[in-house]
Protein backbone atom coordinates (compact mmCIF):
# COMPACT_ATOMS: atom_id res chain seq x y z
CA UNK A 1 0.00 0.00 0.00
CA UNK A 2 1.18 3.54 -0.76
CA UNK A 3 2.53 5.29 2.37
CA UNK A 4 0.43 8.34 1.43
CA UNK A 5 -2.92 6.55 1.59
CA UNK A 6 -5.12 7.95 4.37
CA UNK A 7 -2.46 10.54 5.25
CA UNK A 8 -4.42 13.57 3.99
CA UNK A 9 -7.95 14.87 4.48
CA UNK A 10 -8.05 17.06 1.36
CA UNK A 11 -6.44 17.64 -2.05
CA UNK A 12 -5.93 21.03 -3.66
CA UNK A 13 -5.27 20.95 -7.41
CA UNK A 14 -3.59 23.30 -9.82
CA UNK A 15 -5.59 23.57 -13.06
CA UNK A 16 -3.46 24.13 -16.18
CA UNK A 17 -1.04 21.27 -16.76
CA UNK A 18 -2.62 19.27 -13.94
CA UNK A 19 -6.33 18.82 -14.75
CA UNK A 20 -6.39 19.98 -18.37
CA UNK A 21 -4.28 21.53 -21.14
CA UNK A 22 -5.91 24.61 -22.66
CA UNK A 23 -2.76 26.04 -24.24
CA UNK A 24 -3.87 25.37 -27.82
CA UNK A 25 -7.05 27.42 -27.52
CA UNK A 26 -5.44 30.05 -25.27
CA UNK A 27 -2.91 30.57 -28.07
CA UNK A 28 -5.75 31.20 -30.54
CA UNK A 29 -7.44 33.57 -28.09
CA UNK A 30 -4.33 35.62 -27.37
CA UNK A 31 -3.45 35.89 -31.07
CA UNK A 32 -6.96 37.16 -31.76
CA UNK A 33 -6.52 39.71 -28.97
CA UNK A 34 -3.10 40.82 -30.24
CA UNK A 35 -4.60 41.36 -33.70
CA UNK A 36 -6.99 43.92 -32.17
CA UNK A 37 -4.23 46.35 -31.17
CA UNK A 38 -1.72 48.24 -33.32
CA UNK A 39 1.24 48.14 -30.94
CA UNK A 40 1.94 44.40 -31.03
CA UNK A 41 3.33 42.84 -34.20
CA UNK A 42 4.30 39.29 -33.32
CA UNK A 43 2.96 35.76 -33.39
CA UNK A 44 1.74 33.89 -30.34
CA UNK A 45 2.69 30.20 -30.26
CA UNK A 46 1.67 27.29 -28.07
CA UNK A 47 5.28 27.03 -26.89
CA UNK A 48 5.22 30.62 -25.64
CA UNK A 49 1.95 30.01 -23.82
CA UNK A 50 3.31 26.82 -22.24
CA UNK A 51 6.42 28.67 -21.10
CA UNK A 52 4.41 31.02 -18.87
CA UNK A 53 1.60 28.71 -17.79
CA UNK A 54 1.20 28.78 -14.02
CA UNK A 55 2.47 32.32 -13.52
CA UNK A 56 0.20 35.00 -12.09
CA UNK A 57 -1.82 36.62 -14.87
CA UNK A 58 -0.13 40.03 -14.56
CA UNK A 59 3.36 38.48 -14.47
CA UNK A 60 2.61 36.62 -17.71
CA UNK A 61 2.20 39.86 -19.63
CA UNK A 62 5.30 41.39 -18.06
CA UNK A 63 7.29 38.43 -19.37
CA UNK A 64 5.66 38.11 -22.81
CA UNK A 65 5.52 41.83 -23.63
CA UNK A 66 8.39 43.56 -21.78
CA UNK A 67 8.64 46.33 -24.40
CA UNK A 68 5.08 47.60 -23.94
CA UNK A 69 4.37 50.46 -21.58
CA UNK A 70 2.17 49.89 -18.54
CA UNK A 71 -1.02 51.21 -20.16
CA UNK A 72 -0.54 49.09 -23.28
CA UNK A 73 0.23 45.99 -21.25
CA UNK A 74 -2.82 46.52 -19.03
CA UNK A 75 -5.07 47.05 -22.05
CA UNK A 76 -3.74 43.98 -23.85
CA UNK A 77 -4.12 41.86 -20.70
CA UNK A 78 -7.80 42.83 -20.51
CA UNK A 79 -8.42 42.07 -24.19
CA UNK A 80 -6.61 38.72 -23.88
CA UNK A 81 -8.58 37.74 -20.78
CA UNK A 82 -11.89 38.51 -22.51
CA UNK A 83 -10.88 36.70 -25.70
CA UNK A 84 -9.60 33.73 -23.71
CA UNK A 85 -12.85 33.21 -21.82
CA UNK A 86 -14.91 33.64 -25.00
CA UNK A 87 -12.97 30.98 -26.90
CA UNK A 88 -12.65 28.60 -23.94
CA UNK A 89 -16.42 28.84 -23.28
CA UNK A 90 -16.94 27.10 -26.61
CA UNK A 91 -13.74 25.12 -27.19
CA UNK A 92 -12.47 24.38 -23.67
CA UNK A 93 -9.23 22.52 -23.12
CA UNK A 94 -7.99 18.93 -23.38
CA UNK A 95 -8.90 16.98 -20.25
CA UNK A 96 -6.16 14.65 -19.07
CA UNK A 97 -6.95 10.92 -19.37
CA UNK A 98 -8.95 9.24 -16.57
CA UNK A 99 -9.86 12.62 -15.07
CA UNK A 100 -13.51 11.80 -14.35
CA UNK A 101 -13.04 8.37 -12.79
CA UNK A 102 -10.01 9.50 -10.79
CA UNK A 103 -11.79 12.56 -9.38
CA UNK A 104 -14.83 10.40 -8.60
CA UNK A 105 -12.64 8.05 -6.56
CA UNK A 106 -10.77 10.87 -4.81
CA UNK A 107 -13.97 12.79 -3.99
CA UNK A 108 -15.28 9.74 -2.16
CA UNK A 109 -12.31 9.94 0.24
CA UNK A 110 -11.10 13.55 0.27
CA UNK A 111 -12.33 17.12 0.09
CA UNK A 112 -11.26 18.46 -3.32
CA UNK A 113 -10.38 22.04 -4.31
CA UNK A 114 -8.74 24.03 -7.12
CA UNK A 115 -6.30 26.92 -6.69
CA UNK A 116 -4.98 28.49 -9.90
CA UNK A 117 -3.13 31.64 -10.93
CA UNK A 118 -5.77 32.33 -13.58
CA UNK A 119 -8.16 35.24 -14.06
CA UNK A 120 -11.68 35.27 -12.60
CA UNK A 121 -14.11 33.05 -14.50
CA UNK A 122 -11.50 30.61 -15.83
CA UNK A 123 -11.99 27.88 -13.22
CA UNK A 124 -15.75 28.19 -13.70
CA UNK A 125 -15.32 27.58 -17.44
CA UNK A 126 -13.31 24.44 -16.70
CA UNK A 127 -15.91 23.15 -14.23
CA UNK A 128 -18.80 23.84 -16.60
CA UNK A 129 -17.25 22.35 -19.75
CA UNK A 130 -15.68 19.35 -18.03
CA UNK A 131 -18.75 18.49 -15.98
CA UNK A 132 -16.49 18.01 -12.95
CA UNK A 133 -18.02 20.72 -10.75
CA UNK A 134 -19.72 18.18 -8.50
CA UNK A 135 -16.38 16.83 -7.30
CA UNK A 136 -15.03 20.11 -5.92
CA UNK A 137 -16.01 21.86 -2.68
CA UNK A 138 -14.45 25.20 -3.60
CA UNK A 139 -11.82 27.08 -5.57
CA UNK A 140 -9.69 30.22 -5.49
CA UNK A 141 -7.70 32.09 -8.15
CA UNK A 142 -5.42 35.06 -8.72
CA UNK A 143 -8.26 37.04 -10.29
CA UNK A 144 -10.38 37.04 -7.12
CA UNK A 145 -8.17 39.21 -4.90
CA UNK A 146 -4.95 39.60 -6.88
CA UNK A 147 -3.12 37.48 -4.32
CA UNK A 148 -0.25 35.07 -5.06
CA UNK A 149 -1.00 31.36 -5.14
CA UNK A 150 0.48 30.65 -1.70
CA UNK A 151 -2.01 33.07 -0.12
CA UNK A 152 -4.88 31.52 -2.08
CA UNK A 153 -3.90 28.04 -0.89
CA UNK A 154 -3.85 29.36 2.68
CA UNK A 155 -7.32 30.87 2.13
CA UNK A 156 -8.72 27.49 1.09
CA UNK A 157 -7.06 25.75 4.05
CA UNK A 158 -8.44 28.32 6.49
CA UNK A 159 -11.87 28.82 4.95
CA UNK A 160 -12.59 25.08 4.88
CA UNK A 161 -10.65 24.26 8.07
CA UNK A 162 -8.49 21.67 6.35
CA UNK A 163 -6.26 19.71 8.73
CA UNK A 164 -3.88 17.83 6.41
CA UNK A 165 -4.14 19.00 2.79
CA UNK A 166 -1.83 18.13 -0.10
CA UNK A 167 -1.30 20.20 -3.26
CA UNK A 168 -1.01 18.63 -6.73
CA UNK A 169 0.68 20.74 -9.41
CA UNK A 170 3.05 20.63 -12.37
CA UNK A 171 5.49 23.55 -12.02
CA UNK A 172 8.22 24.81 -9.72
CA UNK A 173 5.97 27.77 -8.99
CA UNK A 174 3.31 25.35 -7.73
CA UNK A 175 5.88 23.67 -5.48
CA UNK A 176 7.12 27.01 -4.14
CA UNK A 177 3.55 28.19 -3.46
CA UNK A 178 2.56 24.99 -1.69
CA UNK A 179 5.73 25.12 0.41
CA UNK A 180 5.10 28.75 1.41
CA UNK A 181 1.56 27.75 2.40
CA UNK A 182 2.92 24.87 4.50
CA UNK A 183 1.27 22.21 2.34
CA UNK A 184 3.01 19.04 1.03
CA UNK A 185 3.40 18.83 -2.76
CA UNK A 186 2.74 16.08 -5.32
CA UNK A 187 4.43 16.73 -8.67
CA UNK A 188 2.51 16.00 -11.89
CA UNK A 189 5.41 15.48 -14.28
CA UNK A 190 3.12 15.13 -17.34
CA UNK A 191 2.42 18.90 -17.19
CA UNK A 192 4.45 21.93 -18.20
CA UNK A 193 7.20 22.27 -15.60
CA UNK A 194 10.15 20.59 -13.92
CA UNK A 195 10.51 20.00 -10.18
CA UNK A 196 13.67 18.24 -9.05
CA UNK A 197 13.25 17.80 -5.30
CA UNK A 198 10.97 18.45 -2.36
CA UNK A 199 7.81 16.67 -3.47
CA UNK A 200 6.27 13.88 -1.38
CA UNK A 201 5.49 11.96 -4.59
CA UNK A 202 5.61 12.25 -8.39
CA UNK A 203 2.86 11.10 -10.78
CA UNK A 204 3.26 10.57 -14.52
CA UNK A 205 -0.48 10.29 -15.22
CA UNK A 206 -3.45 11.83 -13.43
CA UNK A 207 -4.92 8.36 -12.91
CA UNK A 208 -1.87 7.40 -10.82
CA UNK A 209 -3.45 9.32 -7.93
CA UNK A 210 -5.83 6.40 -7.46
CA UNK A 211 -2.99 4.12 -6.43
CA UNK A 212 -1.07 6.83 -4.59
CA UNK A 213 -3.91 8.23 -2.48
Amino acid sequence: MSPLKNKFDSIVFDLDGTLWDSTGNVTLAWQAAMDQVDYVDEVMTRERVRSITGLAYNVIFDKLFPDLNTDQRTELMGICAKSELEILHTKGGELYPALDETLSYLASKYKLFIVSNCQSGYIEVFLKLSGMDGYFMGHQCYGTKGNPKAENIKDIVNDYQLVSPVYVGDTLGDYDSATKAGVPFIFADYGFGVVETGMVATISTFGALTELL
